[in-house]
């Protein structure tokens, strides 16, 4: 039997070269996930652990309970560590977030990978110098080497920066290499002295933490044992420096996890895909072998021994496909590699990392995928009489496993819309997430089970369209028809790889618009002013923005902890004078009046402490001060504006350290070109400010939206690559199956051309069917994305993307043109003489 079944699969090479690539490509996308990510995880882990090479101990500062801010570690503390038995040295270190342009103004890097420190001295074992020295004073600086080579600075330039909005204009008096990893993933390090990073940074005289070495002959343990015995109790956290390294690389591999897990779930869909094709090639490969396999139990083989020989084929092509795959999939890891080093997106040098674990996940996944695709229908051809199959009586299925397939799908799709509608209906998007998977889940598989139920009238809708082309046009729907099962799986490949597309795109786009309408209906503003990486702004902004010409109303939007009936709330600051010219949003009752101790609040605040307009309640600011506040009026907060908002000269003297999260302007004219360059240069054309207007606003956002979709896009391109490969397998088999039937009508006059334009319209009717159930589905869980979202968003409201949902059926239309391409030429070539002699 295994002899029998291996020269079946020398037999029939062609026919399962589909398969074997269908199978490869899911294999190649596994295994090449698996070596990208291990490949870069353990790249940034030894680059971690070599940064960590100049430290044995770092101690923190820690907060004391009730404490405003952590203890100080200040100079006679860093004398104190440097004394103590066993340290050889000490390092005092600072950083924070530092901007830096290049030569076109424009920032290096982008968001937390772009940080200023300070570097040690004039010899500083941290930060290597390779061209020119250390800095000295306020006007120099030292870049890392990465950021010198894609700027193109060299010592001597001066160049431009910014830390919380004003501009610096240092020279750079040295080059320096590092083996921080968010350098080498395209961030920068800037170094300044010692005295000008606690500066700028706002922690003058202290330290963010304190590096220190071992003498020779000391271990981590023993100096930090002995630091614990030498420093006073509860002061730092100490930390030893593979302690450090450790959690450094744990970090590392969580970090990679998300990706890695997106790019296996793409993966997994492919190899779902990829199942339907499989079981479908091994469906009609044993459909065209039924007397042979009749013979062989009429000789004497056994139930078990035809489906071990399937099986065994089966293993055969998955062997094959996944050794082939794992190959394929090495490249796409080194591949990836490479493209994310030429768009920018460096790491850390490394050797590419095969482990035992992809290579055995690889051919886990290639051979299992293909046998249990295998299985049913060996299964199936093992249960076919003897008798029966020699006599051809064995051709379709029984009413009886047609009826109970449809009960089947119907009471799993009936019960996954109620699963899915029930979500829908919970007020908790978190929780409602469970059952709207499950229910999605259960509607796909319900879909898929009544497909040949479904194919039979959604192509007979086709009817008018197909008879245009006369008798071709007719024969294409009564073959896409004669087998609904084999439709039906053809179809599910595509179907399910344009619901996932779609889904994601209704939902995408309508968050998109509701985000962006809702800025455009919050804000009466012309430019938001706030930092490029997030983070605070300086007061100083607000200041210079009010005095520029043009600026008729501006407003800084300033946070704050606070303590309201024993619960933490957020307070927001506004120019209570000005805010009514720069915002807009619904209020519920009572008036958007901020001043003085009056105050509005969002309507869920307000609901939950039971206030309303005329309500007062005490407020326990930051520095512990006490203050009757009066609700003014009760508005509905969104993204942009929510919580307890009151006037900036209220809550201003209850700050030690006030910080704004942005400004909002508005212009006599309007937002301009002319505006916009007024208010970048009042700020020294800072590159850590953005200064955006509405329209940038929804830019922004679509921008992400689009990277988002587009990455996602990408990743089900295998999915759907995979089904084109299935249309193409299900044609080709299909006409050597009809090759008598093709033949006779060659021989009664239907010529070449007609024979191709019957097997592509077939294609293309099966290609559209499984696109029409993909969008469909895919509509109905953008909706239902939607419901959950819309709980959150007020101003979310479904949006259908008519213009992309008829790219999506152009695409399946060309998809099934191009799968037909190959199929339809082997069917015009054959030999009518010798194709109406064949069995």
């Amino acid at each position: 039997m295994f002899r029998t079944a291996l020269r079946n699969v020398l037999a029939h090479k062609a026919r399962l070269l589909m398969t074997v690539l269908a199978v490869m490509l899911g294999v190649a996308f596994v295994s090449g996930t698996l070596v990208f990510t291990n490949t870069i995880s353990e790249a940034y882990e030894k680059s971690s652990a070599k940064g960590f090479d100049e430290v044995d101990v770092a101690l923190t500062p820690t907060w004391k309970e009730d404490a405003d801010e952590p203890e100080k570690l200040g100079p006679a503390f860093l004398d104190q560590v440097e004394r103590t038995e066993g340290a050889a040295s000490a390092i005092g270190s600072v950083s924070g977030f530092t901007a830096l342009a290049d030569r076109d103004g424009a920032p290096v890097g982008d968001g937390w990978q772009v940080r200023g420190a300070n570097y040690w001295g004039t010899d500083d074992p941290r930060y290597p110098m390779t061209e020119g020295r250390a800095p000295k004073g306020d006007g120099e600086v030292a870049i890392d080497s990465e950021t010198a080579a894609r700027t193109g600075f060299a010592v001597g330039d001066t160049v431009r920066m910014s830390v919380d909005g004003p501009v610096l204009t240092p020279t750079v008096t040295g080059i320096f290499t590092t083996d921080d990893g968010n350098v080498a993933a395209g961030g920068s390090l800037t170094l300044f002295d010692t005295d000008t990073a606690q500066r700028i940074f706002g922690k003058a005289g202290t330290y963010d933490e304190i590096i220190v070495r071992a003498e020779d002959g000391v271990s981590q343990t023993a100096l930090m044992a002995a630091l614990e015995a030498a420093l006073p109790k509860d002061t730092v956290e100490m930390t030893t420096g593979k302690e450090l390294a450790d959690e450094q690389a744990r970090l590392t591999s969580s970090s990679m996890d998300a990706l890695k897990q997106t790019l296996l779930v793409a993966a997994g869909i492919s190899l779902f895909v990829g199942t339907f094709l499989i079981a479908n090639t091994f469906t009609m490969l044993v459909a065209q072998r039924t007397k042979e396999l009749a013979l062989m139990r009429a000789v004497g083989a056994s139930r078990r021994q035809v489906t071990r020989s399937v099986l065994f084929e089966a293993f055969v092509v998955g062997t094959v496909a996944a050794v082939t795959g794992l190959l394929a999939g090495i490249g796409i890891g080194a591949g990836l590699r490479s493209l994310m080093g030429s768009i920018g997106a460096g790491f850390p040098e490394g050797p590419l990392v095969v482990s035992p674990g992809t290579v055995v996940a690889a051919l886990a996944v290639g051979v299992l995928i293909t046998m249990l695709a295998a299985w049913l229908p060996g299964r199936r051809a093992a249960k076919i009489p003897p008798v029966a199959a020699m006599n051809s009586l064995h051709a379709k299925a029984t009413t009886r496993s047609l009826v109970l397939r449809n009960t089947i799908g119907s009471l799993f799709t009936a019960a996954g819309v109620a699963v899915v509608l029930f979500a829908t209906t919970m007020d908790d998007a978190m929780r409602a997430q469970t059952p709207m998977g499950l229910g999605a889940a259960l509607i796909v598989i319900g879909v898929f089970v009544l497909t040949p139920l479904l194919s039979r009238p959604l192509i007979a809708a086709a009817a008018p369209v197909l008879r245009v082309f006369g008798v071709s046009g007719k024969l294409a729907r009564q073959n896409a028809v004669r087998n609904p099962r084999r439709t039906a799986a053809t179809a599910s490949a595509l179907m399910i790889g344009l619901t996932l597309i779609t889904g994601m795109t209704v939902a995408a786009v309508s968050v998109q618009t509701a985000i962006g309408k809702m800025a455009s209906d919050s804000l009466k503003a012309d430019y938001v002013v706030s930092m490029a990486n997030g983070s605070y702004l300086s007061t100083d902004v607000a200041d210079k923005l009010a005095g520029v010409d043009g600026v008729t109303a501006s407003s800084a939007l300033r946070n704050s902890y606070s303590e309201i009936d024993d619960r933490f709330e957020y307070l927001t600051g506004v120019d209570g004078s000005a805010f009514g010219e720069l915002a807009d949003f619904p209020v519920e009752n009572g008036a958007l009046e901020i001043g003085g101790t009056r105050v509005v609040v969002d309507a869920d605040i307000a609901e939950e402490h039971g206030w309303k307009a005329g309500s007062t309640f005490t407020v326990t600011y930051d520095d512990d001060a006490k203050q009757e506040l009066t609700v003014a009026g009760v508005y509905q907060g969104n993204e942009m504006f929510r919580g307890i908002l009151l006037d900036l000269a209220t809550l201003a003297p209850h700050q030690t350290d006030p910080v704004d999260m942005q400004v909002m302007v508005k212009m006599s004219g309007g937002a301009s070109d002319t505006a916009k360059d007024s208010l970048r240069k009042a700020l020294g054309d800072s590159p850590a400010v953005k200064v955006q207007d509405k329209q940038d606003i929804s830019d922004e956002i679509a921008q992400m939206v689009t990277l988002m979709l587009n990455i996602l896009y990408g990743l089900l391109a295998m999915a759907v690559i995979v089904a084109v490969l299935g249309v193409v397998n299900t044609l080709a088999m299909s006409v050597f199956e009809r090759s008598q039937e093709i033949g006779m009508l060659r021989a009664i006059g239907l010529d070449r051309r007609g024979i191709k334009r019957m097997v592509r319209l077939e294609s293309l009717v099966i290609s559209l069917f499984g696109a029409v159930l993909g969008i469909g589905l895919g509509v109905f869980f953008g909706w239902a994305a939607g419901e959950l979202v819309g709980t959150q968003m007020a101003t979310y409201e479904l949006v259908l993307p008519w213009d992309r949902i008829a790219v999506f059926l152009l695409l399946a239309a060309a998809v099934g043109v191009l799968a037909a391409l190959w199929p339809a030429r082997r069917a015009a070539r054959l030999n009518m003489l010798e194709a109406i002699k064949a069995e």
